[in-house]
């Protein structure tokens, strides 16, 4: 049985010349990039190699990338940096670029990664304020709801905190107004990129942020390495110590074989992002959306009447399970998922779709079905003929309604 493998936003398959990569980091090149010998410096060069890479795909200079060992511990670098920035600057007279206010809130929404969404709950159990922006019915973050917060409490505000693409919908928030406005208020900005850095043209050093995060794995390169973009000038207090790496902002002997990766995978994206495939695979999500809506009845598409990524569509089946549909299509070599993986094991509905005010029978059949570059025609075509089926039988079993 041929996998038909749809869960992309989970992780990507790595690229072949990303593998190659990584196999001759680990026995040509695992020397320590700290290290002030010929072998340490030949694995610091192709490092730095790396980083350029990234830094073309992200369109900033490389010195503005701080390596980590993902989008999560990027997404904790950026948040509890920042707001610690502004704390301890505070207490020196030198606030992260306040001079010296004391800044103790972080604003973010509720259709976050759960990287975020934890973050938050830590941070307000430390005695720190949390507010949650409104959004719609699509989950798209309410503007002007941050443009009044910012006119009367911009002084107080260390961080905001909106992602760019939502992991679970796809759907895509207005970073360049809300950077704008932040900006306008002297705020620091921070976007999750995760779900968009290599899917997406990117030019971050020109768009009003000032920190996003993101995964290699995400983009066909190896787990265990990803990034955060740190405008110039923007103080953060490091998470990991120990160690002067990534100018003393991430201590730790580097992952070489993971970054050298990235810097391949990075490449391959940007030379992919050149071409105009993902508009034609757009019109292939689209295409199977159709298919799957004129395929079952009472299905629908949530995060539908948003600007969304191009390779991702959550469909809810009314009245079942989500985990009864994802076991079923597995056993017909369909891969999907029902929203973050990480939250995998979860019975209760997506927080986001939550959020998005959508009604429990709903959400609890809701799943996500995630392309990539390498996703083909034949396979989405497939996938409309197993997953209808599958939809009807545990329909009939269940006795649930269309």
């Amino acid at each position: 049985m041929n996998t038909i493998y749809l869960d992309n936003n989970a992780t990507t398959c790595p690229a072949p010349e990303v593998i190659a990569a990584v196999h001759e980091a680990m026995t040509e090149c695992w020397g320590n990039p700290s290290s002030i010998h010929r072998v340490g410096q030949t694995v610091r060069r192709k490092m730095d190699l790396a980083r350029q890479s990234v830094g073309q795909l992200l369109g900033c200079k490389d010195r503005d990338i701080i390596f980590t060992s993902g989008g999560t511990e990027a997404a904790n670098l950026a948040i509890f940096g920042s707001l610690r920035a502004f704390s301890e600057g505070a207490q020196h007279g030198h606030g992260g670029g306040s001079g010296g206010t004391k800044r103790r809130v972080l604003v973010t929404s509720q259709v976050e990664h759960s990287s975020i969404r934890e973050s938050a709950k830590r941070l307000s159990n430390e005695g720190y304020e949390v507010v949650y922006l409104p959004n719609d019915e699509d989950g798209v973050v309410d503007v002007a709801a941050l443009a009044e917060l910012l006119n009367f409490r911009a002084a107080e505000i260390a961080l905001v905190a909106v992602m760019w693409s939502n992991n679970e919908t796809g759907v895509i928030q207005p970073v360049q107004k809300l950077g704008s406005l932040c900006a306008e208020h002297g705020v620091r900005f921070y976007t999750d990129g995760t779900q968009w850095v290599g899917k997406m043209p990117t030019n971050v050093s020109q768009m009003p942020i000032d920190l996003m995060s993101f995964a290699a794995h995400k983009f066909h390169g190896p787990k265990g390495a990803g990034g955060l973009y740190v405008k110039p000038k923007t103080r953060l207090v490091p998470m990991t110590i120990g160690g002067p790496q990534e100018r003393e902002r991430r201590g730790g002997t580097e992952n070489v074989s993971g970054f050298l990766g990235m810097g391949v995978a990075a490449q391959l994206a940007w030379k992919w992002l050149q071409t105009d495939e993902r508009l034609r695979l757009a019109g292939t999500r689209d295409r199977f959306e159709k298919q799957m809506l004129e395929a079952v009845d009472c299905a629908t598409i949530n995060g539908s009447g948003a600007q969304r990524q191009w390779n991702t569509s959550n469909i809810a089946f009314c009245g079942l399970d989500t985990e009864a549909i994802l076991l079923s299509l597995s056993e017909r070599g369909v891969c999907a998922s029902g929203g973050s993986a990480c939250a995998s094991g979860s019975i209760d509905p997506s927080p986001i779709l939550k959020a998005m005010g959508i009604p429990p029978e709903r959400a609890h059949g809701s799943v996500r079905f995630s392309l990539s570059r390498y996703t083909t025609q034949e396979e989405l075509d497939k996938a409309v003929e197993i997953v209808p089926g599958v939809v009807n039988r545990l329909r009939k079993m269940t006795g649930a309604m269309a």
